[in-house]
């Protein structure tokens, strides 16, 4: 966490970051102490009540206070790679919002094998700033209302079963009445949410013992078992030819990630299935090629800025989590390698499932994106002379990449 220090004017300067999430709204003292000051927007109506530090706070405890006392508003957090909100009626969660990409409704549908990527990718498209996705999904008959209600349940448990995996971050509490239409009915209470939680964090460990990784392929071993359950049957015979990752297998049998990994554990133990690492092969055509070409100057750039900006990784990061869809499902949970550039394999496999002509033109703005903000740190962070040759070779590859989108267009 940042320390911060008031000056001899009594000013306080706050980080970049910080700036750019509270904008240009006054603030108001909220509440202050000798030891403590929290600020708000003057202009909220449902300020602040509580803030605090996980960590400090255990989140089963920070839980268990709101549903014991019956606390209707929203408990929001800030964790590393993204935010969280947890929408409280009476002490029970009924609703909860995610930046977390693969905690997106448009994702969970997918993973759970409800909607191919093109077809979600054309509703995403006709959704923008118009109508909930979710109904542009039903209304076009891509997925059934009750896939969609299954699927907005499973997204608000995710969001938080998936909290427990977080011990750092913070939180703050606004109470005010909920919009009624956004409550969904959950098949368990936040007590049991509490403890289906801790369960998961606990067998989720025990599971990538095994797993390793969800990037890795299970695979067919000799050992034939008659007393397979039929779910069991159905999922080795979908594993056993190795060519599906663990996270696609479990999309291909229609299983949630978590009970995925259990049911596939279940199989290693028996001896059924065993893991390998996939090829790490290079990726060609088109996509190769591209990827090839916007690495060559992500390496580039990321040279001569770190040597400037010790936290440019950072910065790189807090923008990749940023992105608005359809970039942020083009780059999601993609690595920065060490130089600066992008896993090609990991970009092109959230590709899967888009024609030919959609991967070609998305993985192209996605990168575009990310190269522009590179270049606008370049010219920040370095003298002219350095930052000059390396915005005119951003010019010279996005016109090589529209040629190359183009050739086959």
């Amino acid at each position: 966490m940042d320390s911060l220090k008031i000056d001899s004017q009594g000013q306080l300067k706050l980080p970049a970051e910080l700036v750019r999430q509270l904008g240009s709204e006054s603030l108001a003292v909220l509440s202050n102490s000798a030891r403590h000051l929290l600020l708000g927007r003057s202009a909220e109506k449902s300020p602040v009540t509580l803030t605090g530090l996980l960590g400090d706070i255990s989140l089963p405890d920070l839980l268990s206070f709101f549903n014991m006392f019956r606390k209707t508003g929203i408990l929001s957090f800030e964790l590393e790679g993204g935010e969280k909100a947890l929408y409280f009626q009476k002490g029970e969660v009924v609703y909860a919002t995610s930046t977390f990409a693969d905690e997106e409704l448009g994702e969970i549908l997918f993973a759970l094998g409800k909607v191919e990527r093109d077809a979600l990718q054309h509703a995403r498209q006709l959704s923008a700033g118009r109508a909930p996705l979710g109904k542009v999904l039903v209304e076009r008959g891509s997925v059934s209302a009750r896939d969609l209600w299954l699927a907005a349940r499973t997204q608000v448990e995710s969001i938080v079963y998936n909290l427990f995996g977080f011990d750092t971050g913070s939180f703050s509490f606004q109470p005010k009445a909920l919009d009624q239409e956004k409550i969904v009915r959950l098949s368990m209470s936040t007590q049991n949410l509490i403890m289906e939680g801790l369960r998961r964090q606990d067998e989720h460990a025990l599971f990538m013992r095994k797993i390793i990784s969800l990037d890795y392929y299970p695979v067919g071993t000799d050992k034939q078992l008659d007393e397979l359950s039929p779910g069991e049957d159905k999922f080795t015979a979908c594993a056993r030819p190795g060519r599906l990752n663990a996270r696609a297998l479990f999309r291909r049998v229609g299983l949630s990630e978590f009970d995925g990994m259990r049911l596939l554990y279940g199989l290693l133990e028996k001896g059924v299935l065993r893991m390998e690492e996939g090829p790490s092969t290079e990726v060609g055509g088109d996509l190769g090629q591209i990827l090839k070409i916007y690495n060559s100057v992500l390496r580039a750039i990321y040279a001569r800025v770190i040597q400037k900006t010790p936290n440019f990784a950072e910065e790189i990061k807090s923008f990749l989590h940023d992105l608005p869809q359809p970039f942020s499902f083009v780059l999601r949970d993609v690595g920065l390698m060490e130089d600066g550039s992008l896993d090609g394999n990991r970009v092109v496999a959230n590709l899967e499932g888009l024609e030919e002509g959609d991967k070609k033109k998305l993985l192209a703005d996605a990168l575009g994106e990310l190269v522009f903000m590179e270049s606008m740190a370049a010219r920040r962070d370095l003298d002219p002379p350095q930052a000059q040759p390396l915005v005119a070779r951003v010019q010279e590859i996005t016109s090589r990449v529209k040629s190359l989108i183009g050739r086959h267009e």
